[in-house]
């Protein structure tokens, strides 16, 4: 029985395991020892009674499959959605961060990207007074 093989994997996997199931009925048929013996249009229904049951599993697999990578792609688009708003939101803060900074820390930052090191603890500026620093009187009375 010639029975045309294609290209695609699929398709392909169906055609050896046909043939696989033609022989393999054939040389269980063919057998001295074997209960069942049929006639050639009997064995011929039979091998397309087997045909069409691997054609309907093979049916079956594939539509499992298909059905599991539709779910894996619905997960990954929503993987891809949330990546996307969260790159926006970053985006965003980063500008905002870009504007806030002074050009000291812009430069200090600039200087750390091209070396690789990792930003070093930045500490809160110390609040200074704004006028001189006046002593403190040390009076043991009251004044007049």
């Amino acid at each position: 029985m010639n029975t045309p093989c294609y290209s695609v994997a699929m398709d392909l996997g169906v055609c050896q395991l046909r043939h696989f199931s033609i022989s393999f009925l054939s040389s269980l048929l063919g057998t001295e020892s074997s209960p069942v013996l049929l006639d050639n249009s009997s064995s011929g229904a039979s091998v397309v009674a087997i045909d069409n049951k691997i054609e309907q599993a093979m049916d079956l697999v594939k539509s499992h499959l298909m059905y599991a990578v539709r779910e894996e792609v619905e997960v990954l688009k929503e993987q891809i959605k949330e990546l996307i708003e969260r790159n926006s939101q970053l985006e965003q803060e980063n500008t905002l961060l870009k504007k806030l900074a002074s050009p000291e820390q812009m430069a200090q930052f600039q200087a750390q990207v091209q070396t690789g090191s990792p930003p070093a603890p930045t500490q809160a500026p110390v609040p200074q007074p704004s006028g001189p620093a006046q002593p403190a009187s040390h009076n043991s009375g009251p004044s007049a």
